[in-house]
């Protein structure tokens, strides 16, 4: 029954709505306060748990309803928050967190609104500012049957993090789980020159806190023309190709990250058939900082120049296995920067090396480096300051590869400084000393040296006892030097050689 006021209105309706707001307002509290406790139920519909999100929904309810009970009209559901956040659910457009069903379509919704409210700000010319736009994944775990890609319309400031991507059964072989690169069809296809900006085709993508199982169908993440692209804290397993591919482009950073083919703690009965590549770097002023490569042929392959590898642990598949732990293949100009790193019996290799630079990194279990010859040129290289721990089996620290040709073009070479255990020596100068009573002192440095036919500079000193002799450097070849006096004279020789001094004029 309705009680009537003399103006007509419906008393009732007004208890109604002021029952009804008092309930919004209640249920407002209660998801501000956390008064009360999330149940199983905000899951299974596949809503966030963050409060601050369930708050901002609750109040605009509120508002909504509000309005709507002042109208006298029916409330309309409201837009997802994500939207006006700019923050875009994976679990909003319908992805399944669980990953018993494909969630490729609804993750690429996501990603295709993130890109459709553009701001009026651009990047690099062409690249549409994102404002920071997210992809979040809610920390579920998702089946995906395609590449998860972003639009080539070309966009960026834009971050996708917090959850798990796993290749179906039927995901395409050639293919990696994200692929940043505008044409699919294949990655060269969209290599273009790295000065033009107009090629790169997105400008600041952060993928961050994935785990990423490519199922053994394909690769991990595949980058091709993208200008500063992080990659951060993520967990790449089971591919066959690469565990991440970078390709022309410019500036990606890659870091604090675990990378295998297998998952495997090192001594894997399997090890020799490990193969993939962990890192391939086919780009230019790359940095791959504090990553762990644990299983896979190759750890680190690099093509490029001006990169930085710093606080690299490779253990990825042992030398003796037929392995590399890391790999530059860019002969007669590297321009490469090893620092810090960790060769845990898998060894560097360096076709042509030109400016290369090793230190402060371990060698461990006959792990080295080895400078390989393709059109006998080696230029500008240091390998100074690390520590090299071996098993005894009489392996140099630094190998010379000269079974395409000898080097013949060397120049600029500094091997020294090294801290050997169980290896044999190898360095480009050396020091010693010897004692006796004669004319000539022959002062063998060949099981030192690392060229084997090559001094490029003697200092000696001879201290004799009583007499004056006259005396005069004979020889070096065979990296012995061969001193003598005119007279026998007892006296000691202490000589100091240098292989590579650098060329002046």
């Amino acid at each position: 029954m309705m009680v009537k006021g003399k103006d007509g209105g419906g008393l009732g309706h007004l208890l109604m709505v002021i029952g009804l707001m008092g309930l919004v307002g209640l249920l407002v509290v209660a998801g501000v306060d956390g008064g009360y406790p999330v149940v199983d139920g905000a899951a299974k519909l596949g809503l966030s748990g963050n409060p601050y999100r369930h708050r901002e929904r609750a109040v605009r309810r509120m508002e909504s309803l509000k309005a709507s009970l002042a109208a006298g009209t029916a409330p309309s559901p409201s837009p997802p928050i994500s939207s006006r956040s700019r923050v875009y659910h994976a679990t909003d457009y319908g992805a399944d967190p669980t990953g018993n069903t494909d969630s490729s379509d609804a993750i690429s919704k996501a990603i295709s609104d993130a890109f459709r409210d553009p701001s009026d700000r651009v990047l690099m010319a062409g690249i549409t500012d994102l404002g920071g736009a997210e992809i979040h994944l809610d920390g579920g775990s998702y089946l995906i049957s395609s590449p998860i890609t972003l639009p080539a319309t070309r966009g960026g400031n834009l971050k996708i993090h917090s959850g798990s991507l796993r290749a179906s059964d039927d995901f395409p072989t050639d293919r990696y789980l994200i692929e940043l690169w505008a044409s699919h069809s294949s990655g060269s296809e969209s290599t273009k020159g790295d000065n033009d900006s107009t090629d790169y085709n997105y400008e600041y993508i952060t993928l961050g806190g994935l785990m990423l199982d490519s199922n053994f169908r394909g690769g991990g993440i595949g980058i091709v023309n993208s200008l500063r692209t992080t990659i951060d804290n993520c967990y790449i397993v089971h591919f066959t190709s690469d565990g991440i591919l970078v390709q022309s482009g410019h500036e990606t950073y890659i870091r604090n990250s675990f990378i295998g083919q297998h998952i495997t703690a090192g001594g894997d009965p399997d090890e020799k058939n490990f193969s993939g590549t962990g890192i391939n770097l086919m780009g230019n002023d790359n940095a791959v900082t504090d990553v762990v490569i644990f299983s896979a042929a190759i750890g680190i392959l690099v093509s490029g120049q001006a990169n930085t590898l710093t606080g690299v642990h490779c253990y990825n598949k042992a030398t003796g296995w037929g392995g590399t732990g890391i790999y530059l293949k860019s002969p007669e100009l590297t321009q490469t920067r090893i620092i810090n790193c960790y060769l845990d019996y898998t060894s560097i290799v360096s076709e042509d090396p030109v400016q290369l630079h090793v230190s402060g990194s371990f060698f461990l279990g006959d792990a080295n480096v080895v400078l390989k010859s393709v059109k006998g040129v080696i230029n500008g290289v240091d390998v100074v300051g690390n520590i090299f721990s071996g098993n005894g089996n009489g392996v140099d620290i630094v190998q010379l590869d000269e079974s395409n040709g000898k080097f013949s073009d060397i120049d600029q070479v500094i091997v020294q400084h090294n801290v050997v255990r169980g290896m044999t020596l190898r360095s480009t100068t050396a020091k010693a000393s010897m004692d006796g009573n004669r004319s000539v002192w022959t002062v063998d440095f060949s099981r030192v040296l690392l060229f084997p036919d090559r001094i490029q500079h003697v200092q000696y000193t001879l201290l004799a006892n009583s007499a004056f002799p006259n005396h005069a450097l004979r020889n070096t070849s065979g990296n012995q030097v061969v001193i003598e006096t005119d007279v026998a004279v007892a006296a000691s020789v202490h000589v100091a050689v240098d292989q590579c001094v650098a060329s002046i004029g």
